[in-house]
C-alpha cells in the first residue's frame, strides 16, 4: 500500500479536504493527523487494536506490532 502526505496552511479545514479527497478515484481511504497532538494517534492505535482483539482478527493484530517492531 501506498500513502500520499498533505500538509496544510494554518486555517484550512481538514475535514473538508478529506472529504474532497476520498472523492477522487483510486482514493480508499483518508485519515486527518495531528502532528502537534501525538495522543489522538495513540488512541486510534488503541481503539484499533481494541476492535481487532474484539473480532478476533490476531493475524492483522500481530503483523501491525511486527511492523511496528522492525520499522527503522
Amino acid at each position: 500500500m501506498k500513502f500520499l502526505k498533505i500538509n496544510i496552511e494554518e486555517g484550512a479545514d481538514p475535514e473538508v479536504l478529506k472529504n474532497i479527497v476520498l472523492q477522487l478515484k483510486g482514493v480508499a481511504s483518508a485519515e486527518i493527523i495531528d502532528d502537534e497532538n501525538p495522543e489522538s494517534e495513540l488512541k486510534k492505535a488503541f481503539a484499533k487494536t481494541k476492535e481487532q482483539l474484539k473480532t478476533g482478527d490476531y493475524e492483522t493484530l500481530v503483523n501491525d506490532i511486527f511492523d511496528i517492531i522492525i520499522k527503522k
